[in-house]
């Protein structure tokens, strides 16, 4: 009987002790995946940007048979087609068409005849794909005889050109968000970018010229960095090279106000009816929605093209900071009309296109699946701008399996591992010697 209790302890003690090697490995394994991991090197600058599926039906069928698509209030692709059999194959590929008169192609012409006539500052045009028109738009600044002549214009192109008076002006929204200041100006920065050697903050281009030093404060002590390969007008970006090199900790995050962060996964184009966000320190975290692509802007600086038009607010000092949707970079902030009260309309420079042109990629949140990593929700930081470097901080643990894989645990990890180690070891020394004892016992009557 006494025999049977101790086999039964030290099979009790065995597999006591080899649950706690499989806990403690668990503990190490998960916490060691869980660790809060460096910023990654994004989509290279190479790499076709991500698309939606309505992008990808109007690349596939031509400017001819489609004039662009958009997202419906559901978030479902609309592509827009002049023929029956393109409406048939975007209805096979699982998107709604809706046929229009006009093909891409003139609406294409009819941007470019507005190009080529005499520039008018506060003038923009931009295709509207949901009403088949190309809308030129002009601000207060805009005289009666200039606006007569565009009119003009408009009118020998089609009745597919629509003419809009906008409230405001429209100006490059320079002032900045938690802002970087120079002699050549006061802006935010935007998204943190690498060429693979060194960081840099991609901002707008009307911020400064090639050179323009950038300070964090306003008594020029803390150097951030210097411009250069910037592009404006004609495109609206530049990069500030970070003075030490590295963004450092949080150069994957963006702030979105209140101490709160966003950390950036990707990068991809702006699609029209897609649901964006905006940051900026003079009028916080704003929402929007895209209206338009590839939008003309005559500011009084010069003219840009290319641009994402949006009907999310903006005021000065929100130039150069960041539009993204669920974690994807999207643009940066270029100029725009109105304010926060009355609303009116703002344009972002592609990143995309900023990227391709600049030679650099975008520095985003590891992925720990392999395949992308999931937006991340907002998360507390220390006060930052927008692309600024900043840890995340702040996440709540609250179950088992969460403190099991908390970082932390590593070390008590290693403790449950060593302390099972040990307990077989004694498990077996014991066993070893209660062999030896009975061995002893049994045989003790035939020793001399």
């Amino acid at each position: 009987m006494r025999h049977a209790r101790r086999r039964v302890v030290r099979r009790v003690t065995r597999l006591a002790a080899v649950g706690g090697l499989l806990l403690g490995g668990a503990m190490v394994t998960n916490a060691v995946a869980s660790e809060p991991t460096a910023p990654a090197i994004g989509v290279p600058f190479t790499a076709p940007p991500a698309t939606g599926e309505g992008t990808d039906l109007v690349s596939r069928l031509g400017n001819s048979r489609t004039a662009g698509s958009w997202l419906d209030e559901a978030g479902r692709p609309v592509v827009a087609v002049t023929d029956d059999k393109a409406a048939a194959e975007v209805k096979r590929a699982g998107a709604q068409a809706r046929m229009v008169e006009h093909s891409m192609s003139d609406l294409k012409s009819a941007a470019a005849t507005l190009r080529s006539a005499p520039r008018v500052s506060g003038t923009s045009w931009a295709m509207d794909y949901k009403s088949n028109q190309v809308v030129v738009r002009g601000d207060s600044t805009v005289s009666s005889s200039d606006w007569s002549r565009m009119t003009k214009v408009a009118a020998g192109i089609g009745s597919f050109v629509r003419m809009e008076r906008s409230e405001g002006t429209f100006t490059t929204r320079v002032n900045g968000a938690q802002p970087i200041l120079s002699t050549a100006g006061r802006c935010s920065a935007g998204f943190n970018v690498t060429d693979g050697k060194s960081d840099f903050i991609l901002t707008a281009g009307h911020c400064g010229p090639d050179g323009s030093v950038w300070f964090a404060d306003d008594r020029g002590r803390d150097q951030v960095g210097t411009s250069l390969k910037g592009s404006f007008p004609g495109d609206d970006y530049s990069l500030v090279k970070y003075d030490g090199g590295r963004a450092g900790k949080g150069a994957d995050v963006v702030a979105i106000g209140d101490g709160k962060g966003v950390r950036i996964t990707g990068v991809a184009d702006a699609e029209v009816g897609q649901k964006i966000f905006r940051s900026g320190s003079t009028s916080g975290l704003r929402e929007g929605e895209v209206t338009a692509l590839n939008a003309t802007v005559n500011y009084p600086e010069g003219t840009v093209t290319g641009l994402i038009e949006t009907n999310v607010c903006a005021e000065p000092g929100d130039s150069g900071g960041p539009m993204f949707a669920d974690g994807v970079a999207l643009g940066v902030t270029s100029g725009g009309s109105g304010d926060c009260r009355a609303g009116g309309t703002t344009f972002f420079q592609p990143v995309t296109k900023a990227l391709t042109e600049l030679g650099v990629k975008l520095i985003v949140a590891k992925s720990s699946g392999g395949t992308g990593a999931a937006p991340a929700p907002s998360a507390s930081q220390g006060a930052a701008s927008p692309g600024a470097s900043a840890p995340i901080t702040g996440t709540d643990v609250s179950t088992l399996l969460s403190r099991l894989t908390d970082p932390r645990n590593v070390g008590p990890g290693m403790l449950v591992i060593g302390g099972s180690l040990v307990a077989l070891v004694a498990t077996r020394w014991i066993r070893a010697e209660q062999d030896r004892k009975a061995y002893r016992q049994y045989y003790s009557a035939t020793w001399g």
